[in-house]
């Protein structure tokens, strides 16, 4: 996995104040290789549900680039127990549980 101990925290800190303690949140995509170089950072947050879903996702930005430098991050977010699309299978199938 290519993020430091000070990223994970970072991201596991915002997802906790913008989506709550019950969030689960996975890397995936390119960080999850050690081979790879570079590339933003894919999340997928499991959440039970917000009651507004696009400030929680302000909030979390808010939170996690007063932490960690400014980067491109990718996050998707999926209501808890809904029948997975897209990128969320990927995110089930082949994401690192932060």
């Amino acid at each position: 996995m290519r993020l430091t101990a000070e990223e994970v925290a970072a991201i596991k800190y915002a997802a906790r104040e913008a989506f709550g303690d019950s969030a689960v949140i996975r890397l995936f995509g390119s960080r999850t290789d050690d081979a790879e170089r570079g590339g933003d950072i894919d999340l997928h947050v499991e959440i039970d549900s917000p009651a507004d879903e696009w400030y929680a996702r302000g909030v979390f930005e808010d939170r996690l680039f007063r932490r960690i430098e400014p980067q491109k991050v990718d996050l998707i977010v999926s209501k808890r127990g809904g029948t997975p699309r897209g990128f969320e299978r990927i995110a089930y199938r082949d994401g690192i549980v932060l």
